[in-house]
C-alpha cells in the first residue's frame, strides 16, 4: 500500500528528535492512564484525523495495562490513527528481527482494519525493510498476536515500529516485543550459475508448477501456499542428473498437492484410469474445475478479474458442458525428458475433491532458518519468482498472438540470470528483461531497491533520430540550452544509453519505448554526477557538469495554461490537467469558441469522458473490451468475454467548434480510450504522432522477494474490431518536432493543431 508508505515516511519527523539505542516500554506497562504510553507516540496527523490513543488498565491480554485506539463515529472521513516510536537501528545492523504484538478490535465498517507496521530506514534515503501487513489486515474482535519478520541493513539509522487503525472503531494493543532472531543474511543462497542439466530441469518445474497451481483443481492445491511451493520446487529439482531422477523428484514432489497428477519420463505414460473412474455414486457428487476470468489475484470491488472453483453436478452421468472431462487428462512435454498427466476436472463429494491425498502428506520443505525473510538477495527466492511471475503471463497474457518473442525462451534467460545476479537490485534488471518480452504498454517491475529517486534538470527528447534537451530547470540555466544535441552521457554515446534502457522497457510500440526509456535516461541516484557531451546549434561542442537533482517528473516543457486562449475564439486544454470542474466552469466560452483544441500527450488523471460527451449528438460507445476466460493451460481454447464499454449520452452545451487533439506515443490506456471515441467518431483532427497502442485494465501481482509486476489483463479491440494493441490511434494529421523548432521553443505540434482549428 504505497499510500501508508509515504505518509509513514511524513509522520515520522513529527515525533522526538532523539532516538534511543533500542525500543522502550514496548509492553506498554508504563505510562500515565489516559495518556500515550511512555516511550511511544501518537504524530499530529492521526489527532488532525479524529482518533484518539491512550493507556487504559481494563482489558489487558497480558500485565496490567493496555492501548486503546479509536475514533468517533462522527469523525471527518480519511487519515488513519498511528501509535509509534522510532529507535537507532546501530545495535540491530546484520541482524534479522522481529516485531510482535497482541492487537484485537472492534471495527465499524466493512473498509476499517487494523495493521501493525516495521519500517528501517537506510543513510542516503535509501529503501530499507518495510510491512505495513497491507496484504493481512487485522479485524478480528478476539486477542491474536500478529509478529512482523524483517531485516536490518548494515547501514540502517532508524528502526520505526507501530500500530495503525483505518477507517472507524478501535484496537486494543498490548504485549509488544521486539527481538533479534538472528543474522540478516542467514539461509541467504549466494549465487550460482545454472548447470545446462540443471536449466532443463527447473524449466520442467517451471510448467508443471503452473499446470497443477492455476488449473488442476484438488483441495490440496487450492489451498496451498505457493511461494513456499516453489521454492521448496527449485531446490527440491536442480540437481537431478537425467530425465529418470527428474521424473521421480517432481512426482514425488507434486503428489502431496496433487494426488491424480503424474510425472513421468516422456514415451511412458503410466495408466490413470483407476484413479479417475467415476465413483460409484457418480449422480451424488459433483465436478469441479477451475474457472478463471482474466485471473484472480487482487481482491475487492475494483477488480474485473477472478479466479475460481466452480463445482457443477453431473446429469445422467454426463459431464457437464464446458467442463474437461475428469477422465480425460491434460498431456504435456515439460522439457527435459519428461512428461506430465493432470486431470484439469475432479469428481468432489461434500469433503472436497476425490481421490484425497495421503493424510498429514506435505510437499518437500525447503530448509531455512526461523524467520527467513524472502529477499531478492536470496538465490532461491529469485528463481522462485521467475517460476510464479512466467507462469502468470504464460497461461493469462492475452496479447501473445500478436506479440513478437520467443517466451519460452525468455523463461531460459531469467532462471539463467535468476541463479547468477548478484543481488535484488540486480535481479529487478533480470524481471524487467523477461517482462520486457511481453511487449506490453503496461508491464513494470517495481521493487524497493531501484535507487532512481532523482533526475537530472532538465527535459530531453528524441527528435531527428537525435537525443535533444528541449527544456531545463533552474540548476542548469548557466549550461544547458533548448536544442543542445547530447552526444554521450557519462562518455556513453546517446544512442547505447538509449538502447541499454529499451533492453528494460516493455512496450507494444517503437514510440512508447523511445518515451520510456528518454524519461528512464534521466533517473538516478540523488545528486549523481553526470557529464553530457553535446552539440550546440552552431556546432560547437561543449561539456555540461550537471547533478541528478531534481524530484523526478519534477521538470516539464512548459506549455500554455491548463486552460487558456491562445488566440480570439481559439482555446487550448490540456487534458493530462484540467479537472471536470475546470471544464464545466469554462463551456459557456467554448460554446462560442470558434477553435478548440484538447492536449492528450500524456495520461489524463483528473478528467472524465464528460470533455466528449458535449462534441456528440447521439450516444457513441468506447473500443471494445475483452477478458479472458481460461480453463485449458497454454492459452488453449482461450475465449474472451466482452465487459460493459462506456455509453456516453450527449450533454448540452453541444460545442461546434472546430475542434483537434494533440497527441503522440505518450499517450496511453485512458488517454487512448478517449482517443478511440474521436477516431471512430471523427470528432475531431487528431495531430501529432500514433499512441502507445496498449489498453486495458491492469492486473498486477507481486513476487516473492517484493517484486511488483504490471501487466495488461484483458485484449481491447478497435470499434470495428481490428487490433489496437501494437497500434494504437493514428493521427489524422500527422506532425512531428524538429530541432529547429525546439531551438526557438516552439510546440510545433500545438501550432500545427492551431492551424488546423482555424481553416
Amino acid at each position: 500500500m504505497p499510500i501508508i508508505l509515504v505518509l509513514l515516511g511524513l509522520v515520522v519527523g513529527a515525533g522526538p528528535s532523539t532516538r534511543d539505542d533500542g525500543p522502550k516500554n514496548v509492553d506498554v506497562e508504563k505510562g500515565q492512564l489516559g495518556k500515550v504510553p511512555t516511550g511511544w507516540f501518537f504524530p499530529a496527523p492521526s489527532l488532525n484525523a479524529g482518533f484518539t490513543a491512550k493507556l487504559v488498565d481494563d482489558g489487558a491480554k497480558s500485565g496490567e495495562r493496555c492501548v486503546v485506539m479509536e475514533r468517533g463515529p462522527v469523525a471527518a472521513a480519511g487519515g488513519f490513527g498511528n501509535l509509534m516510536q522510532a529507535f537507532d537501528a546501530q545495535p540491530f545492523r546484520g541482524k534479522r528481527v522481529t516485531y510482535r504484538a497482541a492487537v484485537r478490535t472492534n471495527l465499524i465498517g466493512a473498509e476499517s482494519r487494523a495493521q501493525l507496521w516495521m519500517r528501517v530506514d537506510r543513510a542516503g534515503n535509501k529503501p530499507g525493510f518495510f510491512d505495513n501487513m497491507g496484504a493481512r489486515p487485522i479485524s478480528s474482535e478476539k486477542w491474536a498476536d500478529y509478529e512482523i519478520i524483517g531485516e536490518v541493513a548494515d547501514d540502517a539509522e532508524t528502526i520505526n515500529i507501530g500500530v495503525m487503525l483505518h477507517g472507524r472503531g478501535r484496537l486494543f494493543f498490548d504485549a509488544a516485543s521486539f527481538e533479534v532472531i538472528g543474522g540478516a543474511k542467514e539461509g541467504v543462497e549466494p549465487p550460482r550459475p545454472l548447470e545446462p542439466r540443471a536449466i532443463e530441469n527447473l524449466v520442467a518445474f517451471t510448467r508443471l508448477f503452473g499446470y497443477v497451481r492455476h488449473f488442476h483443481p484438488s483441495n490440496e492445491a487450492a489451498t496451498a501456499d505457493w511461494n513456499a511451493v516453489a521454492s521448496s520446487g527449485v531446490a527440491a529439482v536442480e540437481r537431478a542428473e537425467n530425465p529418470a531422477e527428474l521424473a521421480r523428484v517432481l512426482d514425488d514432489f507434486v503428489r502431496p498437492l496433487a494426488p491424480t497428477v503424474r510425472v513421468f519420463e516422456s514415451g511412458a505414460p503410466p495408466q490413470l484410469a483407476a484413479q479417475l473412474a467415476a465413483p460409484a455414486n457418480a449422480d451424488s457428487i459433483k465436478l469441479t474445475a477451475w474457472k478463471h476470468r482474466g485471473v484472480g489475484i487482487a481482491s475487492g470491488p475494483m477488480t474485473i478479474y477472478s479466479s475460481q472453483r466452480e463445482s457443477r453436478r453431473l446429469t445422467d452421468g454426463k459431464i457437464p458442458e464446458g467442463m474437461p472431462d475428469p477422465q480425460k487428462p491434460f498431456t504435456a512435454d515439460l522439457g527435459g525428458g519428461v512428461s506430465c498427466l493432470v486431470p484439469l476436472a475432479l469428481y468432489a463429494d461434500s469433503d472436497g475433491t476425490l481421490p484425497r491425498g495421503a493424510a498429514n502428506a506435505k510437499p518437500i520443505a525447503i530448509a531455512k532458518p526461523k524467520g527467513f525473510h524472502a529477499t531478492g538477495n536470496d538465490r532461491t527466492t529469485r528463481l522462485a519468482a521467475v517460476v510464479i511471475g512466467w507462469n502468470y503471463l504464460q497461461h493469462f497474457y492475452p496479447y501473445f498472438d500478436v506479440a513478437q518473442g520467443d517466451w519460452p525462451a525468455a523463461l531460459r534467460r531469467a532462471l539463467a540470470g535468476a541463479a547468477t545476479d548478484a543481488d535484488e537490485r540486480e535481479f529487478l534488471d533480470t524481471l524487467r528483461r523477461l517482462v520486457a518480452g511481453l511487449h506490453d504498454g503496461h508491464g513494470r517491475v517495481g521493487h524497493a531497491s531501484d535507487s532512481k529517486s532523482a533526475a537530472l534538470p532538465l527535459v530531453w527528447d528524441w527528435v531527428e533520430e537525435q537525443l535533444v534537451i528541449t527544456h531545463f530547470a533552474a540548476d542548469a540555466k548557466d549550461q544547458a540550452r533548448p536544442g543542445d544535441v547530447v552526444l554521450a552521457i557519462n562518455g556513453r554515446t546517446a544512442a547505447d544509453a538509449i538502447r541499454a534502457e529499451e533492453e528494460l522497457i516493455s512496450s507494444a510500440t517503437p514510440q512508447w519505448q523511445r518515451f520510456r526509456a528518454v524519461v528512464e535516461l534521466l533517473a538516478g541516484e540523488r545528486d549523481e554526477a553526470v557529464t553530457l557531451a553535446v552539440r550546440r546549434g552552431d556546432g560547437a561542442p561543449n561539456e555540461l557538469k550537471l547533478k541528478r537533482s531534481q524530484p523526478a517528473g519534477s521538470v516539464n516543457e512548459p506549455r500554455p495554461q491548463k486552460i487558456a486562449e491562445l488566440r480570439a475564439g481559439t482555446f487550448y486544454l490540456d487534458v493530462d490537467r484540467i479537472t471536470d470542474s475546470d471544464f464545466n466552469a469554462t463551456l459557456p466560452k467554448l460554446e462560442k469558441a470558434t477553435g478548440i483544441i484538447f492536449d492528450l500527450r500524456g495520461y489524463p488523471r483528473q478528467v472524465s469522458p464528460v470533455i466528449l460527451q458535449h462534441l456528440i449528438d447521439d450516444r457513441v460507445q468506447s473500443a471494445q473490451w475483452h477478458v479472458p476466460l481460461a480453463s485449458f493451460p497454454d492459452r488453449d481454447r482461450l475465449a474472451f468475454v466482452a465487459t460493459a464499454r462506456w455509453n456516453l449520452a450527449p450533454l448540452k452545451p453541444r460545442l461546434r467548434a472546430n475542434v483537434a487533439f494533440v497527441t503522440d506515443g505518450r499517450a496511453i490506456s485512458y488517454a487512448e480510450s478517449l482517443l478511440g471515441i474521436v477516431e471512430h467518431y471523427q470528432l475531431g483532427a487528431i495531430v501529432g504522432g500514433p499512441t502507445a497502442g496498449t489498453n486495458g485494465n491492469v492486473n498486477p501481482f507481486t513476487l516473492p522477494g517484493g517484486y511488483t509486476v504490471a501487466w495488461t489483463g484483458m485484449k481491447v479491440l478497435k470499434h470495428d474490431g481490428s487490433r489496437h494493441h501494437g497500434v494504437g490511434i493514428q493521427p489524422t494529421v500527422p506532425a512531428t518536432r524538429t530541432i529547429r523548432g525546439v531551438r526557438e521553443g516552439r510546440d510545433e505540434l500545438l501550432e500545427r493543431a492551431v492551424v488546423e482549428v482555424n481553416r
